[in-house]
């Protein structure tokens, strides 16, 4: 039986950078040392007045497709997480299939998560490749956050920034992804939401949680979100080595979607993990939402800090409530 692996991975950020001088000298009365000392972040992407979720979908998987000499034809499956997207409808990913050229007999489907996406992302590519369904998958998260953030909302504007990410996912005899969990708790949707632009009539709609008036379309209650993050997440870890029957002292990195430094340092105190074992790298990105796990493995990758046979967990977790872990060896050859 033929299992995923993550192959190559291609990233791509818009050309906009915000660093904090600049958000500095535009708002004096923002503390941007503090901020920055808590969130992490120096510097993020943001997409342009026309730049959509599909654009940095497209120029991600033509890197990937480009630099890795992948022929179009071999490509079965294309995967788009986002909630940034295009059109309410056609689905986003049939809209990247016509761009890049694929074939007409290659699946497409949008999937609507945040900062689990990437973890639910390879388990359903996982299940089309076991199935028989498919062998090559192209994997996208792109997100574009920033076109539902106020200019002068302090709280978000510091913390999320724009990209996209492609991965091969591809059938191996090697089975390299295991042990995968899922939670949900739609109790939480109220804390982290944007609740105008869909069907939902406005007098009915999700109410933030502790808020009559916000800034900006996407609403965020950083401390409720924090209580979840802090209380799911170590309960994540067990279920995982739990269900990929591996001893914690055999995970090198345990790799977690980069939401702020301050979360992160919450996480390494509560499972008693270090800088090494638990990386913080989201300064020169932000929070990339679904994007996150994709671009650190491949940030990883590229430092030799990832090497064949390096036994990682993937862990997700955000906006639904939902959260999601595997366990994932990097492949052999």
């Amino acid at each position: 039986m033929p299992f995923a692996e993550i192959g190559p991975i291609a990233v791509h950020f818009p050309e906009r950078v915000e660093t904090n001088e600049q958000l500095q000298e535009l708002y004096p009365n923002w503390d941007l040392n503090v901020i920055g000392q808590k969130t992490g972040i120096k510097t993020r992407y943001i997409a342009a007045e026309d730049e959509t979720a599909a654009d940095l979908a497209v120029k991600a998987c033509e890197k990937l497709l480009d630099e890795h000499s992948v022929d179009r034809e071999s490509i079965d499956f294309v995967l788009l997480c986002t909630q940034t997207p295009d059109y309410p409808l056609p689905t986003t990913a049939c809209l990247i299939q016509q761009r890049l050229g694929l074939r007409t007999s290659c699946g497409a489907l949008d999937f609507n998560l945040g900062c689990s996406g990437y973890v639910y992302g390879l388990a359903v590519a996982d299940g089309l490749i076991q199935s028989g369904a498919a062998r090559r998958i192209l994997l996208i998260t792109s997100e574009t956050y920033s076109k539902y953030i106020d200019n002068d909302d302090r709280s978000l504007r510091t913390i999320f920034g724009d990209a996209a990410a492609a991965t091969l996912v591809q059938a191996s005899e090697e089975q390299t992804l295991k042990g995968f969990q899922f939670g949900t708790d739609g109790s939480g949707a109220d804390t982290l939401l944007v609740s105008d632009g869909g069907a939902r009539p406005e007098c009915d709609a999700i109410q933030p949680r502790h808020r009559k008036r916000w800034k900006s379309r996407l609403y965020m209650d950083g401390p409720s979100l924090m209580s979840f993050t802090v209380d799911a997440v170590p309960q994540l870890v067990s279920q995982v080595l739990e269900n990929a029957k591996l001893d914690r002292d055999a995970v090198e990195l345990f790799l977690m979607h980069q939401a702020t430094r301050k979360m992160l340092e919450q996480l390494q105190t509560r499972l008693d993990l270090d800088d090494q074992q638990l990386p913080i790298r989201l300064e020169n990105y932000g929070n990339t939402v679904s994007s996150t796990l994709p671009i650190l493995i491949d940030e990883l990758r590229t430092q030799g800090s990832v090497n064949p046979g390096t036994q990682t967990l993937l862990i997700g977790f955000g906006v639904g409530w939902s959260w999601a872990g595997c366990a994932w060896r990097e492949r052999s050859h």
